[in-house]
Formats: C-alpha cells, structure tokens, sequence
C-alpha cells in the first residue's frame, strides 16, 4: 500500500471513538523504538491487497478500555472504507480489523 493510501486508512481509523492508535500499543512496537531509535511507523500497521479488482484492507489496533468491540470495528470499517472510497477513488472490497491491545484508563 502506498504511503499516502495508509495514511487515509490511519486518520480515518483515528477519527473512530474508542480507537487509541493505529499499530496497537504493544511492548514489542515500544522496545523495537527504545533499541534501535526507529520508531514503528503506524503505515505499517495497515496492510492491503487487490482482491476481485478491489482492495482489502487489514488495520492493527490498539484500543481503549471500556468500548465495545463489535460496535468498534463496525465504526473502523466504514470509517476506513469511505476514506478511501472517496479520496483515493478505489473501491474497497473488505476492512479486517485487528484489535492487538487495549489501553486501560490511568487513575
């Protein structure tokens, strides 16, 4: 997928209540940073690939605590494919959404 095109599926995904970023909030994502001083770009959370003359989409996430997951994903898909349906002109055959982790409210 081009830069450009995981950049439209990575704010459309933003844009989703509940979604707290795109490329999960994982200890493998944070330790890859913190060793090697490249952090893990979120564009490489989204992976995609031309199926039936559409693209599939498949976006990682990580979430907040406390959101329903279905209603969430539901959100993400529509969100992600209307994005892309209508900036980068290219129809959009399916959204798979990967909730990777979740982030728990600090108190």
């Amino acid at each position: 997928m081009a830069e450009s095109e995981s950049t439209v599926v990575s704010l459309a995904a933003k844009r989703v209540e509940g979604v707290a970023s795109v490329g999960g909030n994982d200890i493998t994502s944070s330790l890859i940073s913190v060793f090697t001083s490249n952090p893990v770009a979120p564009e490489s959370a989204v992976e995609s690939f031309v199926e039936d003359d559409a693209l599939r989409i498949c976006v990682h996430l990580a979430v907040f605590y406390g959101y329903p997951f279905t209603k969430l994903a539901a959100d993400v898909r529509s969100e992600v494919a209307a994005a892309i349906t209508e900036q980068v002109g290219v129809s959009v055959a399916a959204v798979d959404v990967c909730i990777d982790s979740l982030v728990f409210p600090k108190e």
